[in-house]
């Protein structure tokens, strides 16, 4: 097999990610949490990605604490390689309370113990170190995920695409102009909510990209190349949690191109990009009849969710 042809087989299916992976303690209407799991945007999709079967490589930077002990072990235990997960004395693992109302079904978060008023841990992104140790896993991935934006982050999303990965870039807020600049410049998919981020956010993004704009309830938009495409929203049969559905949203459109042939930047389309979103906005539905993130998953387990993938799909994309 040439050098050519076993890039290629080892992008097929790879997926490396950084951004906010943290334990999630969940509160359903008291001050004790009912459960905990691991979760955070970019945790939430890579362990879902690494439970349907994926091959995904998180590269993070964690505590040496029972926290970070707890979220590689469910990472590795979920299927995913975690050779880059590093753990660091001086970093506290990042917490998560959501307070969930019973109902009405509204949530809230705080990084602040709700019994005690301890300040949990907070994200830590990757440093220089850490990237060095990543290239060669990056320089052959097929999708590259970032959550957060810092230079060593751009630094990643370039080395990724250098080596022809997708970008996918979704960011919850602006804290630097100039990086998040940067990697709109880079990112090939740039999603983001109308909630969190103004339309002037996406000024920066490349010409060839595709940016998708999340607005809950009332739908999203794919715009590409001047055209909007709107796609309605899933009706949910049940309303107990909308935790993590932007998150089951980037799930299905991620696996949809991981099942679809492309296999490179050049090779997305519109098509598969609408694809996509639709079945993770099913996904997502499908999500909000339980409590948590990952709910869905927690609830009825990694076969069913891919049933559900598979059923969207068609018979032609299944896996």
């Amino acid at each position: 097999m040439s050098s050519q042809a076993r890039t290629t087989a080892s992008r097929l299916g790879h997926v490396v990610g950084t951004g906010l992976v943290a334990l999630d303690r969940v509160h359903v209407g008291t001050v004790q949490p009912l459960f905990e799991e691991l979760g955070g945007s970019c945790g939430n999709v890579l362990i879902s990605l690494a439970m349907l079967g994926r091959s995904v490589t998180p590269l993070i930077r964690l505590g040496r604490d029972p926290v970070g002990a707890r979220l590689k072990r469910d990472l590795r235990l979920a299927g995913a390689d975690t050779r880059l997960v590093w753990r660091h004395g001086e970093v506290r693992s990042p917490i998560i309370v959501e307070m969930l109302d019973p109902d009405s079904s509204e949530h809230r978060f705080s990084f602040i113990c709700p019994q005690s008023s301890e300040r949990f841990g907070t994200y830590q992104p990757i440093t220089p170190y850490e990237l060095e140790s990543a290239r060669p896993v990056l320089s052959t991935c097929r999708i590259f995920y970032a959550d957060r934006v810092s230079e060593t982050i751009c630094d990643a999303m370039e080395a990724a695409a250098a080596g022809g990965a997708i970008v996918h870039f979704e960011p919850s807020s602006v804290s630097d102009s100039k990086l998040f600049e940067r990697a709109l410049s880079i990112a090939h998919i740039f999603k983001y909510s109308v909630d969190r981020l103004a339309a002037e956010a996406a000024t920066w993004l490349r010409a060839d990209a595709f940016s998708i704009v999340t607005s809950g309830r009332y739908g999203l938009e794919v715009r590409h190349a001047g055209a909007v495409h709107h796609c309605e929203a899933w009706s949910a049969d049940e309303v107990r949690d909308t935790c993590g559905s932007g998150d089951m949203v980037t799930l299905g459109l991620l696996d949809a191109i991981l099942q679809s042939d492309a296999c490179s930047p050049e090779a997305l389309s519109v098509e598969a990009i609408l694809s996509g979103v639709s079945v993770g906005q099913r996904l997502a539905a499908a999500n909000c009849a339980y409590v948590g993130a990952r709910g869905l998953f927690r609830e009825r387990g990694a076969a069913h969710v891919r049933s559900i993938l598979s059923e969207a799909q068609g018979p032609h994309q299944a896996a």
